[in-house]
């Protein structure tokens, strides 16, 4: 079973390649989500982030209010360590878990995809046989950010400034999926690397290259 890891900056265009993946019937395990369900009203990672940030960063009904705590890491690097090492560790072993019952399924999947965003930040590359970065110009980025997610200029650069440099990123890929135009253009770019995919995972059962 192929592991490709889905990376890209803030505002790349990561959710929609994603969300395309799957329409092709491709398992997507998202960083994110995961991330959310494990800080669900009553999840031990809550309890830690509370320990950790205080009651501040709860809602009245004791959900994580997300926006709140993303400020306060963000406006602190030593604050946003303490989230990440919170985090990170119990994301990652929720991954690996959900990747091993596919690769015991019967039969298992040709390739998966990870959608990690600090995939390469976080040290995670050993996770996957192959990184696929969706790319956009910086401006591009700014824009789509504010657009959806009204963040204030300062959280806005501390994120990018978290993340790793757009030349990094591209010289740490495998593949890359350009994200400049339609949404539809996005998709077709999509199709043909599920096509590839699907050859490369096909080649590595065969023990050849394709």
């Amino acid at each position: 079973m192929l592991v490709v890891g889905l990376t890209g900056g803030i505002g790349s265009g990561k959710s929609l390649a994603a969300e395309r993946f799957a329409e092709l019937g491709v398992p997507v395990l998202d960083a994110d989500r995961i991330g959310r369900e494990l800080v669900a009203p009553g999840r031990e990672a809550l309890a830690a982030i509370v320990k950790a940030f205080g009651p501040q960063v709860l809602r009245p009904d004791g959900s994580l209010d997300r926006a709140r705590l993303r400020r306060l890491a963000f406006a602190d690097p030593e604050a946003r360590r303490r989230l990440e090492a919170i985090l990170h560790p119990r994301i990652r072993r929720e991954m690996e878990r959900r990747l091993q019952r596919l690769r015991e399924a019967e039969p298992p999947p040709p390739y998966v995809v990870l959608v990690i965003p600090l995939l390469l930040e976080a040290g995670q590359r050993d996770l996957v046989d192959r990184v696929l970065v969706v790319d956009a110009p910086l401006s591009l980025q700014k824009e789509r950010v504010r657009r959806r997610d009204g963040l204030d200029e300062a959280t806005l650069e501390a994120i990018l400034a978290a993340q790793l440099d757009r030349e990094s990123r591209l010289a740490a890929a495998d593949e890359v999926l350009e994200n400049t135009g339609t949404p539809e253009a996005l998709r077709r770019a999509v199709d043909a690397l599920h096509r590839r995919y699907l050859a490369l995972a096909a080649g590595a059962e065969g023990g050849t290259e394709p």
